[in-house]
């Protein structure tokens, strides 16, 4: 019996195998079909999108030789129309196949495999500009290495040791323990794009994308610093002819894989930047209303009116309702100017608030412009007291938190919220300088946060991936918004509807509060580590590890105009009267912009 009982076991264990093996090679057949689908649904997008580019083309030649035709003689004006009918009635031919990507190996391995070919030469282009980005950082400026070590003990209490520790990019707490982790300091010449350095023109209404970058980058753009090839490019891009052959995207992880060159770029070598995202996940460009960039309280562009040098990396800025003082926040202390005096080189007042080694991670005005509340890389928050002839703390406000990384301040001006690294949203009370509550929920650092203006909901974004709102009257969390990046900033917008959260991946999401309705944004090519609404509600801005300011239209995000700087833009902040946008970077200078309407 037991000798019946051992050849059935092992009869059973052998099936058991036998099935376990097939089970395993039906398990990576799946998933070889599920990445082939993947795949050919990317390049059924990308063909739609340019299929929608060149109608917009088709659409704006015909514009243009509408415009053109009366200028002709009689002759040749009946001739143009002849021809401009025929051109209507051409026939469109299938699509032609006989001219194969490099990148796809077709011919005895076509099909799925040519896919898989196109994949690896795609993923070996990504190692290849990973390793280029790797030895720019490398080269980038020596304070960057002294200030990505900062000592275990203040950040990270999972290591047991009081050495210092140096955050890399698997680090939790990678770009928000230490902004400068997302500097990536290097020469905006040396990074090939289709953008040329400073700022955009204004598109035309309702272009997206292509078409858009074409308008603005034109001959006035090119700088003096660029190579014949590189100027030659941008030249071409102003005036919207395709850039000389290896002229790279600025927008890889836009590039549909595997897809040809001709289908992957025209005017200058970009897709669609703006995108409505359905609640069924669907992707669609935006057409752009003929409004997008006209109307009151629409800028037009930006113009630097002052440079202020902080002296270190600066990671906090904000402006007084009067406009008159700008507040730059950097390594232990608060650096007070008076912007009303053109030409002023050296700030008025010095706030020491922090020890010289820790970093000031948001600074807050009360609405009087008497009151600043100071928080960093410390667990106590400091009230200073600015109407004395020399500004003095007037309390400390101290939580279990080992550091603040993010400030707001209700309406009424009685209540302060704090984004705490342990993930606590603290709330105090600014008159008795008590804590009135935490808010918990997120699971890794609180890292940004924004208020609405009636002051009942209030709203985080977290290194755990997810943004929360809080309902202030009842104590408790309304909506959780996941997604697949660690969320930098966020701001919500002083009409109502609309959120705008910038993330780790570069992308820049807006997101009606009640509806299941987004738009992605694509134009920043790094983390977007700040963003701000105007306070009209029309328009908002973002800033990035990339050096760029752009600047957006609520909620679809065309773009109204982008200002290049020559480090990482940490934090921004716009003046109540939306006259003037003020930014901190990594080159340790806070820069103020006029916006011209």
């Amino acid at each position: 019996l037991c000798s019946l009982l051992l050849e059935e076991f092992q009869f059973l264990q052998t099936q058991y195998h036998s099935l376990k093996l097939e089970c395993e090679k039906l398990a990576t057949e799946k998933t070889e079909i599920q990445r082939h689908y993947v795949m050919y649904y990317e390049m059924s997008y990308g063909l739609n999108i340019e299929m929608h580019k060149q109608t917009e083309i088709a659409k704006r030649l015909n514009v243009i030789c509408a415009q053109l035709i009366p200028f002709l003689s009689q002759e040749q004006q009946l001739q143009a129309q002849h021809l401009s009918q025929h051109a209507q009635g051409l026939p469109i031919g299938p699509h032609p196949s006989g001219l194969p990507h490099p990148g796809l190996a077709l011919g005895g391995g076509s099909g799925l495999l040519a896919l898989s070919g196109a994949l690896g030469a795609q993923l070996a282009a990504k190692d290849e500009r990973a390793h280029l980005e790797a030895v720019a950082a490398a080269a980038a400026s020596p304070f960057l290495n002294q200030f990505l070590i900062i000592p275990a003990k203040k950040f990270n209490r999972k290591l047991g040791n009081d050495g210092p520790t140096v955050l890399t990019s698997e680090s939790n707490h990678r770009c928000l323990l230490s902004f400068p982790a997302a500097l990536g300091l290097r020469n905006p010449l040396a990074v090939q794009g289709a953008y040329p350095p400073g700022a955009f023109g204004l598109p035309p209404p309702g272009v997206n994308g292509d078409l858009a970058a074409s308008y603005g980058a034109g001959l006035h753009l090119v700088s003096p610093q660029m190579n014949g090839a590189a100027a030659a490019a941008a030249a071409a891009a102003g005036y919207g002819r395709s850039p000389v052959v290896g002229y790279e995207s600025p927008h890889p992880h836009m590039r549909v894989p595997g897809l040809p060159a001709s289908l992957q770029s025209a005017a200058s070598g970009k897709p669609a930047y703006s995108f409505h995202v359905s609640a069924d996940g669907q992707m669609q460009p935006v057409p752009f209303p003929p409004d997008a960039l006209l109307g009151p309280g629409i800028p037009r562009h930006a113009r630097q009116i002052h440079s202020l040098s902080h002296g270190e990396v600066v990671c906090a800025v904000t402006i007084s309702t009067s406009t008159r003082h700008v507040y730059t926040g950097g390594k232990g202390c608060v650096k007070v100017w008076d912007i009303s005096q053109p030409g002023s080189k050296s700030p008025m007042a010095q706030l020491d608030c922090l020890n010289r080694d820790n970093y000031i991670r948001s600074c807050k005005l009360l609405s009087d412009g008497r009151t600043l509340i100071v928080g960093g890389e410390a667990s106590t928050l400091s009230i200073w007291d600015l109407a004395t002839p020399t500004p003095r703390i007037k309390a400390e406000l101290t939580s279990s938190a080992p550091a603040c990384y993010a400030l707001a301040i209700s309406p009424d001006n009685k209540v302060c919220f704090s984004c705490c690294s342990d993930g606590n949203i603290v709330v105090w009370d600014l008159h008795n300088q008590t804590l009135v509550r935490q808010f918990q929920g997120h699971t890794d650092g609180a890292s940004c946060i924004d208020i609405s203006n009636d002051g009942t909901k209030l709203w985080t974004g977290g290194l755990d991936n997810t943004v929360r709102c809080w309902d202030l009257r009842e104590g408790r969390q309304l909506q959780q918004h996941d997604f697949t990046s660690q969320i930098f900033s966020l701001g919500y917008c002083p009409t109502g509807e609309w959120l705008a959260v910038g993330m780790e991946s570069s992308n820049v999401e807006v997101l009606h509060v009640s509806k299941p309705d987004k738009y992605q944004l694509h134009l920043h090519e790094s983390c977007v580590l700040s963003l701000k609404f105007a306070y009209c509600g029309k328009w908002f801005v973002s800033t990035g590890k990339d050096n760029l300011l752009n600047a957006w239209r609520t909620p679809y995000g065309s773009s109204i105009f982008q200002s290049k700087e020559s480090s990482s833009v940490l934090s921004c902040d716009i003046s109540p009267d939306d006259q003037f946008i003020v930014t901190g970077s990594g080159d340790k200078k806070a820069t103020v912009y006029e916006v011209i309407y």
